[in-house]
């Protein structure tokens, strides 16, 4: 076939074909070009196809750089004289030119793109079949080391693209792996020329860009995080518009999207963050039943968001938060609640404040909407939820509280919580000194007062430790004998004496307010027992007269000028009638002169206090 070739090209064409300088070989192409329009006129493809091969063999593929340059331009004078019949003969034409483009001489590479470039001019679409091999390589040249390869490719992408969107052959289907491949390619002329074809395809009503989008949306939130500006923008404009068609379109498959939006939302780039929690936003919005398996994925991305950095990503991540929890979805939808509750567990140790305060809002909502479901999970979560007890921010332990009161509606949880509870206070004194007060007041007012004072005391009859006992009913009492919220349980202990429910209730405490003489005296007090308060005064012993005997007497004195103790104080105007009610009081004054010398001025400040509630006629001169 080669010994038929050089019988049709003269040797000085050949010669001038592989000569050093452009413009022989140049004219030699033309007269090659010539020659092939006789032979096409003439029907005799196998001659033409004879000289294909000589250009590919002994030239294309010749180790003589000038050869390889003449054999690229011969190629292209052969597709121009074949004309509209060129296409039968590409087979033969295009890999040739293709294998140039990995030369290592940067001219080769260069007279390549020119030949593939007028190649594609003649058959326009019928080189669509080697579209992804002519994609592949542009790809690489895109990046290639040499400015005038460069802009040699650019000119070919173009009319590429040209011939693509007017084409009808154009496979998306064989496409979309390959660009799939390449969207993991960090240089950024590759990036440019990968979102350009993106756009252009995207442009085209017949090709359904969006069906395929999972396929390389990852690829493009990875070139929002680009160190260059303009790689971001074009990034950021082919989403932007891809979010569009999503609103526009009634066939989305948002599952595999949101798997990729979830990652994209833990990123460590601020404005991948931002789009990637916008389309969760909007994907919540309008996903429906599709993204319901999806729910718990999505809360894990957007919980830690809502305490971002950038206010921008807050306000979204909130806004999304309170769409995903007004959806309500069921478990026949599938809708994974324990999935659900193992994101909101883990966010509970988020070193943010609001993050846990939404995760705890979480455990709430479910609870509400199915407390049987909820239950199945609650092993698993009621420990951490009792830890989260221990919590630095007050508006988490609120939360949490609330969440227990929802759960303690069951006896058992709520034994549990109240046995948790004085076992945490018992290990930490500082939490109960600085947090017992926020704790029980709003126990008390989510779960009744009553119900948690009768639990707390019968849990404190058996403790062993005493000390503890005390400083906990110490605690207790003091609660009980300030706070509003125990208003109602405080009336109702005043009517001990002559109401049934009151003298039971006074019952429950004092089992265990005994482990405290003077929280057994205010109780008894607030009873109007006084005549049980003057006994247990009567029967203390020098042992029980200690330090911090003394501070809780310096206390209750104090109390007893509060509008608590009104009551008391306007009895006094009645000696006769409250007898003992002056001898209780009396033997507080007496206990007095036992403090220690360096607590002399509490004790003058005490017994004016006292005196000062005794009736004149009643103290002696």
């Amino acid at each position: 076939m080669a010994a038929d070739a050089l019988s049709i090209i003269p040797g000085a064409v050949l010669r001038n074909l592989a000569d050093k300088l452009y413009e022989k070989r140049k004219n030699a192409a033309l007269e090659i070009e010539g020659i092939v329009k006789q032979l096409s006129t003439a029907g005799e493809h196998d001659k033409i196809a004879a000289v294909i091969g000589l250009l590919t063999n002994d030239f294309t593929y010749s180790p003589q750089a000038n050869h390889r340059k003449g054999g690229l331009i011969g190629l292209a004078a052969v597709t121009v004289g074949l004309t509209s019949e060129a296409a039968q003969h590409l087979e033969l034409i295009v890999p040739p030119v293709l294998n140039s483009f990995l030369d290592q001489d940067s001219r080769v590479r260069y007279y390549a793109c020119e030949a593939l470039y007028n190649i594609a001019k003649v058959v326009r679409g019928d080189f669509i079949i080697y579209f992804n091999k002519i994609f592949d390589a542009l790809c690489k040249l895109s990046a290639d080391s040499d400015a005038n390869v460069q802009s040699a490719a650019h000119l070919l992408d173009r009319l590429v693209k040209d011939i693509v969107t007017e084409s009808d052959q154009f496979s998306i289907e064989e496409f979309i792996p390959l660009l799939r491949e390449r969207m993991n390619v960090l240089n950024p002329y590759v990036r440019q020329f990968l979102v350009g074809w993106i756009t252009v395809l995207d442009s085209v009503p017949d090709i359904d860009m969006l069906g395929f989008l999972p396929d390389f949306l990852d690829g493009l939130f990875n070139m929002l995080s680009d160190s260059s500006h303009e790689i971001r923008q074009q990034a950021d404009a082919a989403l932007s518009e891809f979010l569009q068609e999503i609103k526009n379109s009634p066939n989305v498959d948002y599952g595999r999207m949101a798997e990729i939006l979830v990652r994209r939302a833990g990123s460590p780039d601020e404005f991948t963050r931002l789009t990637s929690i916008t389309w969760i936003n909007e994907f919540v919005k309008l996903g429906g039943e599709q993204l319901v398996p999806y729910y718990a994925d999505i809360l894990g991305a957007i919980l830690p968001c809502i305490s971002d950095e950038e206010e921008k990503i807050r306000v979204v991540a909130r806004e999304t938060n309170e769409e995903l929890r007004a959806i309500k979805a069921d478990q026949a939808e599938g809708f994974d609640i324990g999935a659900i509750l193992v994101i909101a567990k883990r966010e509970l140790n988020s070193e943010h404040e609001a993050t846990r305060i939404e995760a705890l809002h979480w455990f709430s909502t479910l609870l509400v909407r199915g407390r049987a479901e909820f239950s199945a999970y609650l092993d698993g979560i009621f420990e951490p939820l009792l830890n989260a007890l221990s919590d630095p921010s007050d508006a988490v332990v609120l939360l949490v509280l609330e969440v227990h009161a929802r759960i303690a509606e069951e006896y058992h949880h709520f034994q549990h919580l109240m046995s948790y509870l004085i076992h945490t206070f018992h290990n930490n004194h500082v939490l109960l000194e600085k947090r017992g007060a926020l704790i029980v007041r709003r126990l008390c007012v989510l779960l009744g007062a009553e119900k948690v004072y009768r639990e707390f005391s019968t849990i404190l009859q058996t403790e062993g430790d005493l000390d503890f006992a005390s400083t906990m009913v110490q605690a207790l009492n003091l609660i009980l004998l300030t706070s509003t919220e125990l208003a109602e349980l405080r009336s109702l202990l005043k009517k001990s004496l002559v109401d049934t429910c009151g003298k039971d209730l006074f019952l429950s405490l004092y089992a265990s307010w005994c482990h405290s003489p003077m929280a057994t005296i205010s109780l008894c007090l607030l009873a109007q027992a006084y005549n049980h308060a003057s006994s247990v005064i009567q029967s203390l012993g020098e042992e029980d007269i200690n330090v911090k005997f003394l501070v809780q007497l310096d206390k209750l004195i104090r109390l007893l000028e509060t509008p608590v103790f009104a009551y008391l104080r306007l009895q006094l105007l009645e000696p006769g009638k409250h007898t003992w009610l002056l001898k209780t009081l009396y033997g507080l004054l007496m206990l007095l002169p036992q403090i220690f010398i360096e607590r002399e001025a509490i004790e003058i400040n005490m017994q004016w206090t006292l005196l000062s509630l005794l009736p004149e006629g009643y103290i002696s001169p």
